[in-house]
């Protein structure tokens, strides 16, 4: 009990905004540091998830990296919390799901809808070279289908060499995305 007392108070929430994952931020019009945390979790991965603008209503609930995965939530106020969740991974199983015709460049499209009614359920994968975007979708409001197109267009992608290219342009050469192959400073 003392001990979680303690930790409880070494700890603070952090507040983000939409541009922690924005795709371009600042006057060097640069990816955001929440989009080179991402890129750094899958190395593999060729484009990385952003925010372009942020839709009426939506805001960013959290961003999770781990050292094989990135993700993010998008809260609703029609739709609830956590209404979609961004995952970017070095693949995913699309054996479930349709492909479409993708609206994103160098991409392909999986859709699979578990769920109409009450809630609409699913998941959309764009796979590209190195990696896989997921959108997870729950959405509870009247109108299932529409928030789901208009928050999708809020969620944008880099390419990585875009990323990489930030990290050294902030860091004014001394620091680099990736590790270098050869292990090597």
């Amino acid at each position: 009990m003392v001990a979680a007392g303690l930790l409880a108070g070494c700890v603070r929430p952090v507040v983000l905004g939409e541009d922690t994952l924005a795709c371009r931020k600042g006057d060097d019009g640069h990816p955001a540091n929440g989009v080179v945390l991402m890129a750094q979790s899958v190395p593999s991965a060729t484009w990385v998830p952003c925010l372009e603008v942020m839709p009426l209503g939506w805001d960013l609930a959290g961003l999770d990296a781990t050292e094989s995965s990135a993700r993010f939530w998008l809260d609703s106020d029609r739709d609830g919390v956590h209404a979609l969740e961004i995952v970017l991974t070095p693949a995913c199983d699309t054996t479930q799901a349709t492909e479409i015709p993708s609206e994103r460049e160098g991409m392909r499209r999986w859709e699979r809808v578990t769920q109409v009614s009450p809630q609409y359920v699913g998941t959309r994968h764009y796979v590209f070279e190195g990696g896989c975007l997921s959108v997870l979708f729950r959405l509870s409001g009247e109108n299932r289908s529409e928030p789901l197109g208009v928050a999708t267009q809020a969620i944008g992608a880099v390419t990585r060499d875009q990323v990489r290219t930030a990290v050294r342009d902030r860091t004014d050469g001394e620091l680099a995305l990736d590790p270098p192959e050869d292990g090597a400073r």
